[in-house]
């Protein structure tokens, strides 16, 4: 007989039961909940709001390497022997995450195999989006790395919509992210609003019409 699946697993309900080596805290927005060169001691899982991933090089340049929202962990190089933060993450609104400690999120891993597979999900999950990140740089204009930035912020793909782009994100950070200036951000941003693909209404709304332009840009 094949092994037995618990239906509806909640990672969240599971993760935010109070035990041992685990503890929720709430963070403002732009709050560092570590920070690049800190203990890298323990993973997070992002309960609700944003968080944003910063690395800044040696000469003091920053780039801006993921964007998260609820139900996305972040932080487990730990797991894999990583002795310091190689990023700095910071609330982009306001929210709350839970914090595991680096052994108990062993023992997790360990003692119930739903949450082995989730986490395992999230592993593969984030492989697949660096290596889509890369090709994206390599070989993508920077309009078409920009629309997949806002397809990824809007969450597209995740249960089968999109939902506004919350917070709204300055041009500043989109261009950090793409790997341009933020007045071809602009440039773009303007294109995108004239054709239909986005839209301004109590905060940025991401259309799926967008993926023409990664289709067909």
């Amino acid at each position: 007989m094949g092994r037995k699946q618990t239906p509806g697993f909640d990672a969240k309900a599971f993760l935010t039961k109070a035990r041992t080596g685990r503890s929720v805290s709430a963070y403002e927005k732009k709050q560092v909940v570590f920070a690049q060169g800190d203990p890298a001691d323990a993973v997070f899982y992002i309960e609700r709001g944003q968080i944003k991933l910063t690395v800044i090089s040696e000469q003091g340049k920053a780039a801006v390497v993921a964007m998260l929202g609820p139900g996305d962990f972040f932080g487990e190089g730990c797991l894999a022997g990583q002795p310091v933060r190689m990023a700095t993450a910071s609330g982009m609104t306001e929210g709350s995450v839970v914090r595991i400690g680096r052994q108990a999120m062993i023992g997790l891993l360990h003692e119930r195999s739903v949450f082995t597979e989730r986490f395992m999900a999230h592993l593969l999950a984030r492989n697949v989006r660096v290596e889509e990140d890369l090709v994206d740089q390599l070989f993508n204009s920077s309009e078409k790395r920009l629309a997949r930035v806002l397809l990824l912020l809007a969450r597209f793909g995740k249960e089968g919509a999109t939902e506004p782009v919350i917070p709204k994100v300055s041009q500043e950070v989109l261009a950090e992210m793409v790997g341009t200036t933020r007045p071809r951000i602009n440039e773009f941003m303007n294109k995108f609003r004239k054709l239909g693909f986005i839209e301004y209404n109590g905060g940025l709304h991401i259309h799926s019409s967008l993926l023409n332009v990664l289709l067909h840009g």
